[in-house]
């Protein structure tokens, strides 16, 4: 029985984000299912020994296509397992040659192609005689390719088989565009309009989701609350335009500094924010509120040409930030529901932050765990 295999899904998730912005969060879309399917239904159209989908890294994608690389993003046939997450650089081989041009091709015996590169076959001990290779586009852009190499009969590819690959890559694109629009809605749903950033009812569902595992675990976390000081004065001196494209620079700075994979960074509402760090210790959370205090403290927003080609307004020493940080540790049989240990963690961090508002603003107040609320107090340390 032919084996498929496909990159792991965060792996994917990097070669399938084209033209998305934000945070890379969960998705329900079974992208490596899609992938192995799509490579069985070329393997059904013209039987092969093995074959491969390349995609190019849109992360480091540049114009010049030469100059980019091809990542082997799902295969199957003879050692093909080990070819999972390889990088070959577009300028060899035939798949190079493709990707360039997007035009498909067909080999009928490689040793006599110029265009052939050996190096995988040198290193799987794998033996190439004959290869079909059409371009993928993901809207009118060439983003990859499907090869398909040795006629399963040992028979060589014709133009036929060509024709076959090429009718087939327009069902590819089409399914890989199906599956790209659904995850983007599916991430849109979560998304705040204005900062890209999680909105408050998906960071509830992420609250629930990572105190439940925290109770198997018993793995320590934090939650931080983060109000913007003195936001009314843009608003008031500059209007809500400009009070918008600080919001979406503070947004930008959140997730620029908070880098943790597990970690969700959300808007909460107006000018508060709230940041879920799980598997995190206290003091490791409090360098992360420092360094966020200490940056929006020191940035100067709005400092270029922003909206409608409307001036810089470069608003320094204006906005701080009051951080509030709760510890959470959970308990080897906790006493209280799932509900109420949220509605504790959120209350205690939501209290440390008016706190560092009524100690005088651009502070980090911190909750431990079993400590009373009144306790609470200021930490400053060393922004990272």
């Amino acid at each position: 029985m032919i084996q498929f295999h496909a990159l792991e899904i965060p792996q994917l998730e990097r070669f399938l984000e084209r033209q998305k912005a934000g945070l890379s969060l969960k998705s329900d879309i079974d992208l490596d299912l899609i992938l192995r399917q799509i490579l069985q239904k070329a393997n059904e159209f013209v039987p092969s020994e093995s074959g491969s989908i390349l995609l190019d890294d849109p992360f480091r994608k540049v114009a010049v296509r030469r100059e980019n690389e091809l990542v082997f993003i799902a295969t199957f046939g003879q050692a093909s397992r080990h070819l999972i997450g390889q990088r070959l650089s577009a300028k060899f081989g035939i798949v190079g040659q493709v990707y360039q041009t997007g035009t498909p091709y067909v080999s009928a015996d490689v040793k006599e192609d110029d265009f052939f590169y050996p190096e995988f076959d040198e290193q799987l001990g794998h033996k190439t005689h004959s290869v079909v290779c059409v371009p993928i586009y993901i809207g009118k852009t060439v983003c990859g390719v499907l090869e398909l190499i040795n006629r399963i009969d040992g028979s060589i590819f014709t133009d036929r088989d060509k024709t076959l690959l090429e009718i087939f890559a327009g069902y590819t694109s089409f399914t890989l565009q199906n599956a790209l629009d659904a995850k983007r809605a599916h991430e849109l749903a979560k998304k705040d309009d204005l900062t890209g950033l999680v909105n408050d009812r998906w960071f509830n569902v992420r609250l629930s989701e990572t105190l439940t595992e925290a109770r198997r675990s018993g793995g320590e976390g934090v939650l931080i609350f983060m109000d913007l000081d003195r936001f009314k004065a843009i608003n008031d001196g500059h209007g809500h335009l400009a009070g918008s494209q600080v919001l979406r620079e503070v947004g930008f700075l959140l997730k620029r500094i908070v880098q943790q994979n597990d970690a969700t960074v959300a808007r909460y509402g107006g000018d508060e924010f709230v940041i879920l760090l799980p598997n995190t210790k206290l003091d490791d959370g409090i360098a992360v509120c420092e360094e966020i205090r200490h940056t929006i403290e020191e940035t100067t927003f709005v400092d270029r040409e922003w909206g409608f080609s409307m001036p810089p307004l470069r608003l320094a020493g204006i906005l701080s930030a009051s951080l509030g940080i709760a510890q959470h540790i959970p308990t080897a049989a906790p006493a209280t529901s799932l509900e109420q240990e949220k509605s504790d963690l959120l209350r205690r961090a939501d209290a440390a932050m008016y706190r560092a508002k009524s100690l005088g603003k651009n502070l980090v107040v911190v909750s431990k765990m079993g400590e009373d609320l009144q306790t609470a107090t200021v930490a400053r340390v060393a922004a990272k």
